[in-house]
């Protein structure tokens, strides 16, 4: 078994590298349709790490975990252009809003009648995949150390979070030939999507066009600084017994770091590829939490899938509900929901599928996703715990 730090730190690099390059490989990455890498980046150190490959316990973990979330975080909100966000207009960001309560009211919901099943140790874990489910991956894994998830509740949350959007992506595509029937009864305002045009939003598509090591250097620093700027800042707030930790806050003053630096000429970085660095960090983070699991903790994983299911019923009707107040089309009721369930990589599919032309809409309100996605899930696992 490995237990040396710098030699496990080689495992878990060659672990993320290996899939990764599979995933972007022609000839290979169609075997990621179903299980997408991330999936893969967290099960395999998993696999490593419960086989005796490598020690499940490790102080490395930790660390990594600490220092390398914050500073990915910083990168991958830096691109975030927020004035083509708000001139989406008051009805898409209203239902993407209303999309996200209704994921949130699930969750509640969902766990309130599946902790007998799961146990109340989960409210932490409905919580991840709230942020998940309202923003994206990364703020999911920000929840899971913002709250301290136990790897045994996390597990099982990564299988329900790659099941079940893939689920519903293939029912929204499925649904787009009710369109025209939807927009007649639900007597929606489609002149809505004539404000939309065609917006220039490239910077997912374009990231590492130019990537340099200065660059990647460059974006290093300003990451390393926001997270140490933010472990410094909430070292100096009060903290809340049981509710909000230190590392809570320094979760969410990163990402308003993020946001903030965002404003700044520091965005500039995007064009040396700070967005795919940003995710090079976060996948090894995730390479350090799938090694501290156990393949044992993934056995009711079948069951919340069904409870996982339930939440994305419950976010279904609220937002139809949602649609028939403010008369909005389809359009945007699928382009919010996969905005929210699915994020910045098949939103924008979902929505070129129902609207040619209007991909951008669905990455944009995916990206507002990621802005408000950690705080989101924080604030949900906090109601699942109340139940």
């Amino acid at each position: 078994m490995i237990t040396n730090p710098l030699l496990i730190v080689v495992v878990l690099i060659t672990i993320e590298a290996f899939v990764l390059g599979l995933s972007r490989h022609e000839r290979t990455k169609r075997f990621f349709n179903f299980l997408p890498a991330v999936f893969w980046i967290y099960f395999l150190p998993m696999l490593a790490a419960t086989f005796g490959l490598i020690t499940a316990k490790s102080p490395l973990y930790g660390m990594i975990t600490t220092w390398l979330l914050p500073a990915s975080l910083v990168l991958l909100l830096l691109p975030v252009d927020m004035k083509a966000i708000l001139k989406l207009g008051p009805t898409a960001l209203a239902m993407f809003f209303i999309g996200a309560a209704g994921i949130m009211a699930g969750a509640v919901l969902s766990f309130a009648l599946f902790k007998p099943l799961v146990g109340p140790e989960f409210w932490s874990g409905f919580g991840a995949l709230s942020a998940s489910w309202t923003g994206g991956s990364a703020n999911m894994i920000a929840v899971k150390e913002a709250l301290s998830v136990p790897d045994t509740v996390f597990a099982p949350m990564v299988i329900v979070d790659t099941v079940v959007p893939y689920l519903w992506m293939g029912f929204m595509i499925a649904m787009v030939g009710l369109q025209p029937a939807f927009d007649r009864w639900n007597r929606s305002d489609r002149s809505i999507l004539d404000h939309f045009g065609e917006q220039a939003v490239k910077h997912l598509a374009t990231s590492g066009s130019r990537r340099t090591a200065a660059g990647i250097l460059l974006a290093l620093v300003v990451a390393f600084a926001g997270g140490a700027t933010a472990h410094l800042i909430a070292r100096q707030l009060p903290l809340i017994r049981d509710v909000v930790t230190t590392y809570t806050w320094t979760i969410m003053i990163v990402t308003l770091i993020g946001i903030l630096l965002s404003f700044s000429p520091v965005r500039n970085l995007e064009r040396s590829g700070a967005t795919r660095t940003g995710y090079d960090l976060l996948y090894f983070v995730l390479t350090a939490i799938g090694a501290k699991a156990s393949v044992a903790s993934i056995g009711s994983a079948l069951l919340l899938i069904a409870a996982g299911m339930l939440i994305v019923a419950v976010h279904a009707v609220v937002l139809l509900i949602g649609a028939r107040l403010m008369k909005a089309p389809l359009f945007l009721v699928a382009a919010a929901s996969q905005a929210n369930i699915g994020g910045v990589a098949s939103a924008p599919v979902v929505a070129e599928v129902y609207h040619p032309g209007l991909a951008s809409v669905g990455l944009l309100l995916a990206i507002l996703g990621n802005i408000v996605g950690t705080w989101l899930g924080i604030i949900c696992a906090q109601l699942c715990r109340m139940v």
